[in-house]
């Protein structure tokens, strides 16, 4: 656990683990003129009862890293460091083990220092074999490269990047659903080419690296970034979009894996509910200059991100037909109009 956690450090990070703090070296922002720090906390939510009923357990850190990381992105900050919090009913060494290194991991593939963690027993209130995973991270912005609201315009246009599956929302709506048609994780599924269990344990994509690289690339033709999580794309797009404008997103533009449409057709999941709940198949989302766009999808393309228009934004167009959505999460933000369907496979 000690060298995959090292693994992640830089000259910044002094003393390694073990101590009762992390300690990381700041002194490189006082080349930043007006440095902005970022900071976010998440966990994994009900995938790690998966993770635990497979006993498979080198992934969720994945899930974990990019909650947190992807959060921090979103506004411009590259992620400085992380530290990470392991509850569980009775510490199994090469669990844990397994957990940190998945952590250590993803924080390589992030550009971020793993500076520390807890373990945490909690007999009686969690089961021998059950665990929860928080973890919070803080990174760094100039002040004049801030991504968000206040830069997009009327004419930008909104770039989906592909999701590597369920990432690490909807999981109680997607194991009940299971659980309801009576299928077990190793049920083979011929649409996935693997069973249940193993689509379901597919990592989170991390994608801190490549908006990092994005907007040093982008400059200020990059206007605003969304992490798409609980919520959906249209409610997490409509955080970055200012009160006065609208985001037509056209479901043509993609279609969603076959997960996801094996989720809707077992449950009987209405539409509006998967697109509340689940990623679709969207797991980024960024809004860009017009005449940047397809620079910047070739951009994503040679990282190995799969990246397409997925509309533009402009002035409010009632006038067409689809489902807005608007004000949500605490933020007074712009609206999403999701129109048409998505592609058949």
């Amino acid at each position: 656990m000690k060298a995959a956690v090292a693994r992640t450090h830089g000259p910044e990070v002094i003393g390694g683990i073990g101590g009762f703090a992390g300690l990381f070296d700041a002194s490189a922002l006082t080349a930043y003129r007006r440095p902005l720090l970022a900071t976010s906390t998440d966990g994994v939510g009900t995938k790690v009862a998966v993770a635990q009923a497979l006993d498979k357990h080198d992934t969720i850190g994945f899930d974990l890293v990019a909650m947190v990381v992807d959060d921090i992105v979103v506004c411009g900050a590259r992620p400085l460091f992380m530290t990470d919090y392991i509850a569980c009913g009775r510490v199994v060494p090469e669990r844990i083990a397994a957990l940190v290194a998945g952590i250590a991991a993803a924080c390589e593939q992030a550009g971020c220092a793993l500076t520390g963690g807890e373990t945490a027993e909690h007999p009686g209130l969690l089961g021998p074999d059950e665990y929860d995973v928080a973890g919070a991270a803080v990174g760094v912005v100039e002040a004049d490269d801030l991504l968000g609201p206040h830069r997009v315009r009327a004419g930008d246009v909104v770039l989906g990047m592909a999701s590597s599956g369920l990432h690490s929302n909807g999981y109680s709506l997607v194991r009940h659903v299971l659980e309801a048609a009576g299928w077990t994780y190793d049920r083979q599924v011929d649409e996935l080419g693997r069973t249940i269990g193993e689509e379901l344990l597919e990592p989170t994509r991390v994608y801190a690296a490549d908006i990092v690289d994005l907007a040093s690339f982008s400059g200020p033709a990059l206007h605003a970034v969304s992490h798409v999580t609980g919520g959906g794309l249209a409610a997490n797009l409509a955080r970055v979009l200012p009160v006065d404008l609208e985001a037509v997103i056209d479901r043509a533009t993609w279609s969603p894996a076959p997960i996801f449409e094996i989720v809707a057709r077992l449950g009987a999941v209405p539409r509006a509910d998967l697109e509340r709940t689940l990623n679709l198949g969207v797991g980024m989302v960024a809004v860009v200059e017009a005449d940047h766009a397809e620079a910047a999808i070739s951009h994503l393309a040679g990282r190995g991100v799969h990246a397409w228009v997925l509309g533009d934004v402009a002035a409010a167009r009632p006038e067409l037909a689809g489902d807005v959505t608007q004000g949500v999460k605490g933020v007074d933000g712009g609206a999403v109009r999701l129109v048409g369907r998505h592609l058949d496979r």
